[in-house]
């Protein structure tokens, strides 16, 4: 029986890592960040949560403060299938816990400490 996998495999050099598999290694940092930011204000991971905390210290980076419409929009244009309603009370919890903040624009922005603890360096 053919396998497709085993061609696939077959190209690679070992030990040496893939530009995929480097962005899944970036990808994965940036989630221990997140969890170590819940687990700072005493939250549980919950994928949901590390989706919408990446959306929001996305637009921080680029110097901007993003509604739920946005962090909804961002969440669709990656694939990934949560609704408006999840979206909203995920961002509410967040905003009661301390995590983030909520101007008078209805824009969220990441609280300084969130902020802090996301922008360290992962200790390995």
């Amino acid at each position: 029986m053919y396998n497709p996998q085993t061609s696939i495999q077959a190209g690679r050099v070992p030990g040496k890592a893939s530009k995929g598999q480097d962005v899944f290694a970036e990808e994965r940092t940036g989630n221990e960040q997140i969890r170590e930011l819940l687990r700072t204000f005493g939250l549980r991971t919950s994928l949901i949560r590390l989706k919408v905390i990446d959306a929001l210290h996305a637009a921080d980076r680029n110097g901007r403060s993003i509604g739920v419409r946005g962090v909804h929009a961002q969440l669709e244009q990656l694939g990934i299938p949560l609704s408006f309603l999840s979206v909203r009370e995920v961002l509410k919890r967040l905003c009661t816990e301390g995590v983030i903040q909520l101007g008078s624009d209805k824009c969220y922005r990441l609280n300084p400490l969130a902020r802090a603890v996301l922008e360290q360096t992962p200790s390995r």
